[in-house]
């Protein structure tokens, strides 16, 4: 089949596109591009344009040309014959940004091969490059009497008709045209205001997608009477910073990423942090407990003696939606001074997570956005944070429903709320909740970590989470990390022991200092319409003096109606 449709494709330009011999050095001439991929012709029909005179090579598209282009959309320009490439990019209406580089294509370096065919009914000669680890072969020709290519490549060699990409993705001209009065670009207008190289790339990188900038170097701590400002608030301590966030409406379903840095202010530890979404669409939220007091909140009784504020979904309360869970290193940043040899550790840490599937729950709504990270340390952690919506890549989205469930993550450590040692009774955490309509392919959205930082703490034992819909098993998995060791540059001030081992480099339940935790999808089939109950059980380890363990766990359902 391969060959039937580069058979077809070949006589379609044998038939239709016949040589037109040397052109004329004084006419501007449009050359079309055909693309296509292992004999296939490529779904996208917008062909490249390469517009051509004497004096430049305008390298475009039929969309731009046309007029049809959405933005941003980007072009590239190389004038003759000093072989400057002009990138040039219209980020939106009256929004041009370009840049230049004087070397681009004179340091181009090819193969030249003995192999020749005809385009167009040009004679074509090969000549090969590589470009970052692509083998790229370009078929031009010295016939034509102009030079000119469909990319940056080749601009120098003649005018090449074909561009074929590690052997298989093809870039071939099909029409050669004299044309008058091509919109083409002001090179004197973009002259007057370039940018530098990486500036430009920058720009229209981020131009593609619509960055939330939720927080910037803020400090994460513990004092006495944190202060807030007009529009970023501090609670339990400084530990919990939150932002409200008006989040724009999509009619589709983005890409939705958060993205955080980190690095010490003072504190030098490991230490659990959470970013999340605070609901407010019943009587309570946990901005009551944070404003006032945890009492506040309501309690979550398993019957082991303790009371458990705000873990639960009850009928007038919604627990906060983690977006992500993450784990300060040891001290990178403050700590960098503490110096091994061969260990050039990293100025800070970088998270970043799709949480896409949550989106449906803040589209075209304002929301409180907050983090998290537990310490009792007057200079603390600087934190960084954005959220990022990119079009298209999820499909259209359906009738969602995102139900939050429980979180025992006390995000209120520092005023108060307890710790999550539920799982000492064999009832564990479990929550009942009421579906209106039937749920499709139900999941649970579950990010599970082990925490008790001694030999025999849970943080260093595995323990088996088990995962109960309607009293029966749905799911079982031992949540454990192995790879810890890989982040060693994120961790300078770790310990360091005996057995030549770091601190940093241990094995822990499902969590590594400076990364991030995924969350396990856990399948829950359909669910009919009426009351549910989710239990979470886990065998957790007994207290040891005053060490005790504890498991922060949450839970969101999602499906569709």
């Amino acid at each position: 089949m391969k060959h039937l449709y580069l058979l077809i494709f070949s006589a379609f330009i044998s038939f239709n596109l016949q040589a037109q011999g040397v052109l004329k050095s004084n006419a501007t001439y449009k050359i079309t591009y055909f693309r296509s991929a292992d004999g296939k012709p490529k779904e996208d029909r917008n062909a490249t344009v390469v517009v051509a005179d004497a004096k430049q090579n305008l390298i475009s598209n039929a969309g731009i040309l046309d007029n049809k282009a959405k933005y941003p959309y980007e072009q590239s320009l190389v004038t003759k014959p000093t072989l400057l490439l002009y990138q040039v990019a219209n980020l939106s209406a009256g929004n041009q940004i370009a840049t230049v580089d004087s070397s681009a294509i004179g340091k181009q370096v090819f193969e030249y091969s003995t192999d020749t065919k005809v385009i167009l009914g040009y004679a074509c000669k090969k000549a090969t490059t590589v470009v970052n680890s692509n083998r790229i072969d370009l078929w031009y020709t010295t016939d034509a009497g102009i030079k000119a290519a469909p990319t940056a490549l080749g601009q120098n060699l003649g005018l090449v008709l074909e561009q074929v990409r590690n052997g298989s993705s093809y870039v071939t001209a099909t029409k050669i045209e004299a044309v008058k009065n091509v919109n083409t670009i002001d090179l004197a207008k973009i002259s007057t205001n370039l940018s530098d190289g990486l500036t430009y790339k920058d720009l229209l990188w981020k131009s593609r997608f619509t960055t939330l900038s939720v927080f910037n170097n803020e400090t994460i701590n513990f004092v006495d009477k944190p202060q807030s400002t007009d529009s970023i608030f501090r609670f339990a301590g400084g530990t919990v910073i939150a932002r409200k966030v008006k989040f724009p409406a999509y009619t589709g379903s983005p890409n939705v990423f958060v993205d955080l840095t980190e690095q010490s202010n003072g504190d030098a530890y490991d230490r659990t942090g959470s970013v999340f979404v605070i609901p407010t669409d019943k009587t309570i939220s946990l901005m009551d407990a944070l404003k006032n007091s945890v009492k506040e909140l309501p309690v979550y009784d398993n019957g082991n003696g303790k009371q458990y504020q705000g873990v639960v979904a009850t009928a007038n309360y919604s627990p906060v939606i983690e977006l992500m869970r993450f784990f300060t290193p040891f001290g990178v940043g403050k700590y960098n001074t503490l110096k091994l040899k061969d260990k050039n550790w990293a100025e800070k840490v970088y998270y970043r997570q799709d949480i896409s599937e949550l989106f449906p729950l803040v589209n075209g709504k304002e929301a409180w956005v907050a983090v998290f990270i537990g310490n009792y340390d007057k200079g603390g952690h600087k934190v960084s944070m954005n959220l990022t919506l990119h079009n298209g890549g999820r499909g259209e989205g359906k009738k969602e429903v995102i139900m939050p469930l429980f979180n025992s993550t006390n995000v209120m450590e520092m005023a108060g709320q307890e710790y999550a040692t539920m799982f000492s009774s064999e009832k564990g955490l479990e929550v009942s909740f009421t579906l209106d309509k039937d749920l499709k392919d139900a999941r649970l959205r579950y990010i599970t970590t082990g925490h008790g930082g001694w030999g025999n703490g849970d943080e260093f034992v595995p323990r088996k989470n088990t995962i109960w819909l309607d009293d029966k098993e749905a799911f079982a998995f031992t949540p454990w990390r192995q790879d810890c060791g890989s982040y060693r540059l994120s961790n300078p001030a770790s310990g360091n022991f005996e057995t030549g081992l770091s601190s940093s480099d241990l094995s822990r339940s499902n969590w590594c200092p400076g990364t991030v935790t995924n969350p396990n999808w856990i399948s829950l089939g359909d669910l009919k319409a009426g009351q549910h109950t989710i239990k979470v059980t886990i065998p957790m380890g007994k207290p040891e003096g005053s060490s005790s363990s504890a498991w922060n766990v949450s839970g969101v359902l999602l499906g569709t109606e």
